[in-house]
């Protein structure tokens, strides 16, 4: 288990541009620990979408557990939406290994599976570099601006120790480090992993996990991606990776 005393942070990318004075909205929506229901999705998603993003969040974080029976019914209800975009987002979710869909029997969320996260943590080594250094080539400014206000963000998290921001924002890298990179298939990879991922750190981080090194990791990350240091970039990515991983053993 990584020692949560030991807080010094690492060093940051040279060159790293300043960050804005505020975060974007999305940023300081993640920052704010007065919502206990999920995070909502953009404004332009489509039903489906939104009921995605909605039923990913509460199966990450455990709200939905492992081995829970869900009901379209229930789950439409619950999220105040239809049964078809209930429907359609728990196939996207099978397809992600969030949920198993079973044949006259229902729709389980997934068991959690430590041999599983290792084989996965394998591949995503190698495309979390690629990605990471692709963005680093490849991001637009707006990108580039976002990825800085990611930076702060976090590091706001890992003074503060907010778990439910870092979750938020860690979902917000995500996405943007996969589109920035523009290669489509390591994105399609990686959107079957990330799910995975954050739902094996969120059920150990309190026992196992140093939050504020994991955020410190993800800022160095975004911040060489936003002053376009690629060489940084895959070296900080590692570095990220290679914490991950032993977090992922620690549970044992």
């Amino acid at each position: 288990m990584v020692d949560r005393r030991k807080r010094a942070a690492a060093p940051r990318a040279p060159g790293k541009a300043a960050t804005p004075k505020r975060a974007s909205a999305a940023v300081q929506a993640a920052m704010s620990r007065k919502a206990t229901r999920p995070v909502t999705a953009p404004g332009d998603a489509t039903m489906t979408d939104k009921a995605y993003a909605l039923l990913e969040e509460l199966i990450v974080t455990l709200q939905l557990p492992p081995g829970a029976v869900l009901s379209e019914i229930v789950l439409a209800k619950r999220l105040a939406t239809g049964r078809t975009p209930i429907r359609e987002a728990l196939q996207r979710l099978s397809r992600d290994g969030l949920v198993n869909i079973l044949p006259r029997r229902g729709v389980l969320v997934s068991d959690i599976d430590l041999s599983a996260q290792l084989r996965l943590l394998e591949v995503r080594r190698e495309l979390e570099r690629l990605m990471a250094r692709g963005a680093a080539k490849r991001a637009t400014p707006d990108e580039r601006q976002e990825f800085a206000e990611i930076a702060r963000g976090m590091r706001l998290a890992a003074d503060k120790e907010d778990d439910l921001a870092f979750m938020r924002l860690d979902q917000q890298f995500n996405l943007l480090i996969a589109t920035s990179s523009r290669n489509e298939f390591a994105m399609r990879a990686m959107g079957v992993m990330h799910g995975l991922s954050r739902r094996f750190w969120y059920q150990h981080y309190k026992q196992a996990a140093d939050l504020p090194l994991a955020a410190r990791l993800h800022a160095e990350v975004a911040e060489a991606v936003a002053v376009q240091d690629i060489k940084q970039a895959g070296a900080a990515s590692d570095a990220l990776m290679s914490y991950i991983e032993s977090f992922a053993r620690s549970t044992l």
